[in-house]
């Protein structure tokens, strides 16, 4: 099914663009891949494309280069921009969204014939970040060939198991889920430019801006300043992506100039935005001293 969307609210995700196409993905073609392990392969939407929520009876791993996937699982929404994967358990259902153009690459995984050790320490069903390193993306690449004897795939998918890896830090928002202020995180999915202050909030609520505060740091475990920030940076990454540079960026997330939008960066991905886009091109930046691209709060 494919349906084309004028830019309407999707609930807990970023407002679509114009002309998004969204799909319901087909069942999994379980017996025509049933011999391998690891099957991978590549698609380039010319459209921003989102899909509807779904499982896949394998774990999956996707990655892009060229734009932005976003993911939303339950009450949360990662971002994966380039240099960087999600690992999706089997099971779990989740939706995505990739921005136009973006080279989008997926590889499933066959639960039962993954070295026992590899099984062990991704047996959480939950959502992980992963370092797509060059040998990494490598092996995948090699293995959506269709021409690879036996032996030379089962090579290949022993070092796959060997090198993949969770990163340090996970890139997700965590939505509140809580009713007395998902308005406010629904708003500014819808907006992240929405610079309504915390008593502004309360009053257009009708609740105290102490139960606000409560309800953040109960939710999310952070306070309300502090998710907005945390938010609007997932948003940079991409917008960043997609070519625009600082100072739009920072305009269209209402930032009042471009140093306190690049000190915001800083504060929660600890590094800057262009430093962190070298990092994922893999050109080191010759002033500054990279650091994992990570927020320091539990949210990033």
């Amino acid at each position: 099914m494919v349906r084309s969307s004028r830019g309407d609210a999707s609930p807990g995700m970023w407002r679509r663009e114009a002309g998004t196409v969204v799909l319901r993905v087909p069942p999994f073609p379980e017996q025509a891949v049933a011999p391998f392990a690891i099957i991978a392969g590549l698609q380039v939407p010319r459209v921003p494309t989102e899909w509807a929520p779904h499982a896949h009876p394998r774990h999956e791993l996707v990655w892009v280069r060229g734009g932005t996937l976003t993911s939303r699982v339950a009450d949360r929404v990662f971002t994966v921009s380039e240099g960087h994967g999600l690992w999706m358990p089997a099971g779990v259902v989740h939706g995505g969204r990739a921005t136009a153009g973006a080279q989008f690459y997926e590889a499933f995984f066959a639960p039962d014939r993954a070295p026992l050790a590899f099984a062990s320490a991704f047996a959480v069903a939950q959502p992980t970040a992963i370092a797509m390193t060059p040998l990494l993306e490598s092996l995948l690449t090699h293995l959506s060939r269709t021409d690879l004897d036996a032996a030379a795939r089962a090579r290949a998918e022993s070092v796959v198991f060997d090198v993949l890896q969770p990163a340090e830090h996970q890139f997700a928002l965590q939505l509140p889920g809580d009713p007395r202020i998902d308005a406010i995180a629904e708003a500014l999915l819808d907006d992240p430019a929405d610079h309504r202050s915390l008593a502004e909030w309360a009053r257009c609520l009708q609740v105290s801006d102490r139960t606000i505060t409560r309800a953040f740091r109960q939710a999310t475990g952070l306070s309300f300043a502090q998710w907005r920030q945390v938010l609007r940076v997932h948003r940079a990454l991409t917008l960043l992506a997609e070519g625009l540079d600082v100072t739009t960026v920072s305009e269209t997330l209402g930032y009042a100039q471009p140093s306190t939008f690049i000190a915001s960066f800083r504060r929660v991905m600890g590094t800057t935005p262009g430093a962190f886009l070298d990092a994922a091109d893999g050109t080191p930046a010759p002033d500054e001293g990279v650091r994992n691209p990570v927020s320091p709060v539990q949210n990033s």
